[in-house]
């Protein structure tokens, strides 16, 4: 049986693989043995400290083994873990440790004079990292399964983040989940190059552990860097962004020389352009690629069989084990082939909800409209505000959120299918796709590119004229040296936009 509180499967990975590298660095490798013992010595800090079981602690430290080691002493001492993602700014590190009202935060010397000065910081405990030693057998008190574990700050484009609440359930679910279908094993090396606060990048950290596998921490967000590690590191796990891999594409010795070690490519986050699915397709043939789905509030919800890749390189596939995803139209009844309608996620990776917020809470997590016979009525089920199609199969696709859908012209238009249309031009090394306000079209379309070397701006014009019915075509298309990014790695559309209106 499976122990309650998720630090558990640190315990269970350093009792059977004490000496194998959990974690390897620029500063070093760091073995399951002495990755158990600094999260023991985060335990028995947060305890010194007098943080108390269910109290939130949050953890400002480079993304690496210590990161790792505190989050699980954090789990291990029954309190709540809450990363800072450590290119976050002061406004936004306020928000996330008044909002969670942390008790204490685990940080090092260096981290901790970018600690903001505000509300609330006399509450806070520091504990710095650098001053603990390693701290013995890491011991997890018990918890309930659904006793929280996690708050997981979701970095929107605009306004301030707001808290995904999880389970030590949730954490436990996810990880099974996602290690099953991508058959993660001990021998595994996983890449990580996106942050901890991230529920994608988390996810990486989790199904390492849970495998006894090897995390290799690549920092830099230089692409040649990173396919250097790749190489150098022998990674067999690649999860990234669409972003990271349209620049990984831009390297010649990724695009043109087959990563030997590689055996599976991930992606989440955004919709992977067709073009693009096809040229990874062709730079790393032997590493199978799975298109995914997922959304904070439910962890990870939907994969592509990669032996579909190919066929249906436009598709995020079906529910990932022990989740069901329905498409539903306004009325809660469920769609058929070919019609949009909202996906909604249910199964035992649904969060607990927002936190500190009951009303977000209520309007997103609901009751289950279709809910089989027998299923108590308590169930909550994640409506996810995005838009999807089932084919005929039974397969997804991804539409547009809901609340980024432009109204042009009378019509209803996805971003991400005009960035599709952008991407299919050869022209196009990185696209987003917004809308500006027009008096008479209601919405007018804009995109922003990076063209790619030798690309053409009129040639991209009139393949869009050619591709694109009228109402479909941007009615500005502006070329930018490089498109914002959210502290997550996605293309921030919001930061674009207001980038070239004040015109920087």
């Amino acid at each position: 049986m499976l122990p309650t509180n998720f630090a558990g499967v640190l315990a269970s990975a350093a009792h059977a693989r004490p000496g194998h590298d959990a974690v390897v660095a620029a500063e070093g490798a760091c073995t399951y043995a002495r990755l158990a013992g600094r999260a023991a010595a985060f335990a028995g800090a947060l305890a010194d400290a007098g943080v108390a079981p269910g109290d939130r602690v949050a953890i400002f430290l480079p993304r690496g083994a210590d990161a790792a080691a505190a989050f699980f002493g954090t789990l291990a001492h029954g309190a709540v873990a809450v990363f800072v993602n450590e290119t976050l700014k002061a406004r936004q590190i306020r928000h996330i440790l008044s909002h969670s009202g942390a008790r204490a935060v685990l940080t090092d010397g260096e981290m901790a004079a970018r600690l903001p000065e505000g509300p609330g910081g006399e509450r806070l405990t520091v504990i710095d990292a650098d001053r603990l030693g390693d701290g013995g057998d890491l011991a997890p008190v018990a918890r309930v399964g659904t006793d929280v574990a996690q708050i997981i700050y979701t970095s929107g484009s605009t306004g301030l983040p707001k808290g995904v609440t999880l389970s030590h359930a949730n954490l436990w679910a996810g990880m099974q989940a996602v290690g099953e279908y991508l058959s993660i094993s001990a021998d595994d090396r996983i890449a990580s190059i996106l942050p901890f606060s991230f529920d994608y990048g988390l996810n990486q950290l989790l199904c390492a552990v849970g495998a006894g596998a090897t995390l290799v921490v690549e920092r830099s967000p230089v692409p040649q860097r990173i396919v250097r590690t790749l190489r150098d590191q022998a990674v067999t796990v690649l999860p990234t962004v669409p972003p990271s891999w349209l620049q990984l594409l831009g390297v010649r010795s990724f695009e043109q020389e087959p990563i030997a070690s590689l055996r599976c490519m991930t992606n989440t986050g955004g919709l992977l352009p067709v073009e693009a699915v096809r040229r990874l397709r062709r730079a790393q043939p032997h590493a199978q690629l799975f298109l995914m789905y997922g959304l904070t509030e439910a962890f990870r919800s939907a994969y592509l069989d990669p032996a579909k890749v190919d066929a249906k390189p436009g598709s995020i596939g079906r529910a990932i084990p022990g989740a069901e995803l329905l498409v539903l139209r306004e009325d809660g009844t469920p769609c058929g082939p070919g019609e949009v309608g909202e996906l909604v996620h249910r199964g035992p990776t649904v969060a607990l909800g927002y936190w500190d917020d009951p009303e977000l809470t209520e309007r997103v997590f609901r009751p289950n409209p279709c809910r089989p016979p027998g299923t108590p009525a308590s169930e909550r089920v994640v409506f996810s505000g995005d838009q999807v199609r089932l084919d005929e199969d039974g397969d997804l696709y991804f539409v547009g959120r809901r609340d980024r859908m432009i109204k042009t012209l009378g019509y209803r238009v996805s971003p991400d299918e005009v960035a599709d249309v952008l991407y299919a031009s050869g022209e196009v090394a990185e696209a987003v796709v917004g809308a500006e306000p027009d008096d008479t079209r209601g919405n007018r379309i804009v995109a922003f590119v990076v063209l790619r070397p030798g690309g053409d701006l009129a040639r991209l014009q009139a393949f869009c004229a050619s591709e694109l019915p009228r109402y479909m075509q941007p009615a500005r298309i502006e070329v930018r040296d490089e498109l914002a990014r959210t502290h997550s790695g996605k293309y921030d559309v919001a930061a674009t936009a207001a980038s070239a209106r004040s015109g920087s």
